[in-house]
């Protein structure tokens, strides 16, 4: 569609397509040189923060102060600069870490420069000096996937990185039915276990209850499927040969650009399970699969498997199969009820933990 513009002189002026060309790349040059430009403040704070946790360092080797130091410094700077945040004791001190453990600055070759300072003090807090590798996977996905320090600190508590990082042994046939470049991203997606934390179920629940359950915390399930996955239906009705089968969840991962069939089995993992699930995997393609769409694939998830009878079942499927164990918080036993804490306990646990929530985030506004 033609732009037309009246000019002060009362002038037509008419811009096709190569004007919209222009305009974008207008625009797409000055995004560019915005996210550069907060980069680069954000390099430049993170760089201020290990000079200052430098300079403590080198001067604590000096003297004896301890963390009266922290203390001291923490009143002066905020005398001399009130309206400056980031000079907390606790950020002090996180400084001080930040600088201990990287030395030579070596963070602009061994981190993303898009990281805050929050992101780093999470990353500092909860992974070891040492492990420099977690530390550069979870860095990439906080930039891949828009991660809040929050959903880092979730993503780090509920132990992504062991559950699906390479280095987490999984039991599929990814690598010999997809191409390569889905192969690696499949592979990648996958997660063993997946953790329901959010489902509390009896010992005696059926399939039906904790698909019903996934349901219910729909959101926390899509979650935990992680980067990409939406559902498109649930008992999602199959016709072949005049009779109706009904897939537990049929997900599309935009991703990977291709449909999920999503199998839950309660117990332990069976051989004849990958026969049912190769079975939905040929309808889906037949019926659903468009031209442009990768390859349907399969994820079953059961409560335990035996990894080396799972490795045989898939060794003659047709289809691309992903087989994970899902590990679910299950109701307290009876006898416990008799020793849960009374009301009157729990209110004076409640009214101390308010006070250290209060506290605790009297020392965190300006990390």
């Amino acid at each position: 569609m033609t732009k037309i513009i009246t000019t002060s002189d009362n002038t037509k002026i008419s811009f096709d397509k190569n004007y919209k060309t222009l305009l974008s790349q207008i625009k797409s040059r000055l995004q560019q040189s915005r996210f550069k430009a907060a980069i680069q403040i954000n390099y430049e704070l993170i760089k201020f923060y290990w000079e200052v946790g430098n300079l403590i360092i080198k001067q604590q080797e000096k003297s004896k102060w301890g963390d009266k130091l922290f203390d001291a410094l923490a009143s002066d700077l905020d005398k001399s600069f009130p309206n400056t945040s980031g000079f907390s004791k606790t950020n002090l001190k996180n400084m001080r870490m930040f600088a201990l453990t990287y030395p030579d600055f070596e963070i602009s070759q061994s981190l993303p420069d898009q990281l805050t300072w929050t992101h780093h003090v999470v990353l500092l807090q909860a992974i070891g000096k040492e492990d420099m590798t977690k530390k550069q996977w979870y860095g990439a996905k906080i930039v891949e996937n828009s991660w809040s320090y929050r959903q880092l600190k979730e993503n780090i508590q509920a132990n992504l990185y062991e559950r699906q990082a390479d280095k987490a042994i999984k039991t599929t046939n990814f690598k010999e039915k997809l191409p390569i470049t889905k192969y690696e991203l499949a592979q990648e997606i996958l997660k063993d276990p997946y953790q329901f934390s959010f489902l509390t179920i009896g010992e005696d629940a059926r399939e039906k209850d904790i698909h019903l359950g996934l349901l219910t915390h729909v959101k926390q399930f899509l979650m935990e499927l992680g980067q990409g996955f939406a559902l498109y239906g649930t008992n999602y009705p199959i016709m072949v040969s005049n009779k109706r089968f009904e897939i537990d969840l049929l997900m599309y991962n935009t991703r990977l650009h291709s449909y999920v069939v999503v199998e839950i089995k309660r117990g332990d993992f069976k051989p004849e399970h990958t026969g049912q699930l190769n079975f939905y995997l040929s309808a889906v393609d037949a019926q659903l699969k468009m031209p442009e769409d990768a390859p349907t694939i399969g994820l079953l998830l059961c409560e335990n498997k035996d990894r080396i009878i799972a490795e045989y079942a898939l060794k003659r499927v047709d289809s691309p199969i992903g087989i994970s164990e899902y590990h679910l918080t299950k109701s307290l036993p009876a006898k416990l009820h008799n020793v849960l804490p009374t009301i009157e306990e729990i209110e004076s646990e409640l009214s101390d933990l308010t006070k250290d929530i209060i506290n605790q985030n009297e020392g965190e506004k300006d990390i």
